[in-house]
């Protein structure tokens, strides 16, 4: 007997994990639609969660990714090579990258290395008949883009109950800890970009955002204000001189009072040395493009012989 619950998402049990990497079902105008999927390691467990549901995979009709970041939607190949019904939607400036993700991997494995395979298993691509574009509305649902974390970043927001499915734009907290994380790996953090995407989600009203780090968050307006307070915080501490080893230490710090399982989930999941990179990266491109500009932004009447 088919039973999709009240909105709980999928512990995909990533590493061994609880509470680290979820995905959510839902009941769409067209059907069993399922918001991320997570790595090809964890199939296993998500069909396990489906299972829990009374749903197989095959009744699956729709996965609905927020971005392509490979604990979000690392497994969606080998799922349409189970499920050739499955259609993927994903943003127009990720598609390209589940056709062939190529550079997708290279990006992934200069930050894993050789862990890559054993965490995150195959990366398979996504036949082109496939994979659809989002557009402003998917499958009753409205969505929107909300870049920031990753410039292909998407959030889907269910009129009927206020539910936002946040992907990684609202952060990530390990419920029921209070602790809101600004994830922000390398290549494409966009601070900018992403307070604006933090606003456009607010707009919405949402009585709820599905995150997925992880848990189902109730204050909505409470959680926003800590994501942006935290993302200020760490993008300060680069740009003020901070090292990897400062800015992990005092990120730690921030969750010295939270549960074991929330200090197991970022501990193991390199997640605040990562942060530190795609800051960095973001602070240095920024220094970069100023750079740049100066030199060309000369007055010509007083370059004149």
């Amino acid at each position: 007997m088919r039973c999709v619950p009240e909105l709980v998402p999928i512990d995909l049990h990533f590493r061994g994990l609880e509470r680290a990497v979820g995905c959510y079902l839902i009941e769409t105008e067209a059907g069993l639609a399922l918001h991320d999927c997570g790595p090809t390691t964890t199939i296993p467990a998500l069909k396990e969660g489906l299972a829990a549901r009374g749903v197989a995979l095959q009744e699956i009709d729709n996965l609905l990714l927020s971005h392509i970041h490979l604990d979000h939607g690392g497994a969606a190949g080998a799922l349409v090579r189970e499920h050739p019904g499955l259609q993927v939607w994903v943003s127009e400036i990720g598609a390209p990258h589940l056709l062939d993700p190529t550079r997708l991997e290279r990006s992934a494995r200069r930050l894993y290395g050789d862990d890559l395979d054993f965490w995150f298993g195959e990366l398979a691509p996504v036949p082109e008949r496939n994979v659809a574009v989002v557009g402003d509305h998917v499958l009753g649902l409205d969505c929107f883009a909300t870049p920031g974390h990753a410039s292909h970043h998407v959030t889907y927001f269910d009129p009927r109950d206020g539910t936002a499915y946040t992907g990684d734009t609202a952060g990530i907290r390990i419920l029921p800890a209070r602790y809101v994380a600004p994830i922000s790996p390398p290549p494409d953090i966009d601070l900018d970009a992403w307070h604006r995407s933090l606003d456009a989600i607010e707009l919405r009203g949402p009585k709820r955002l599905a995150l997925t780090h992880f848990g189902v968050v109730t204050d909505v307006w409470s959680h926003l204000e800590r994501m942006r307070r935290e993302l200020f915080l760490w993008a300060t501490r680069v740009r003020a001189g901070s090292d990897e080893e400062e800015f992990v230490a005092a990120a730690f710090e921030s969750i010295e009072d939270e549960d074991d399982e929330t200090k197991a989930a970022f501990d193991n999941t390199e997640a605040f040395a990562q942060s530190y990179l795609g800051l960095r990266r973001y602070w240095d491109k920024l220094e970069q493009r100023t750079s740049s500009q100066d030199e060309h932004s000369g007055d010509p009447d007083q370059t004149r012989s």
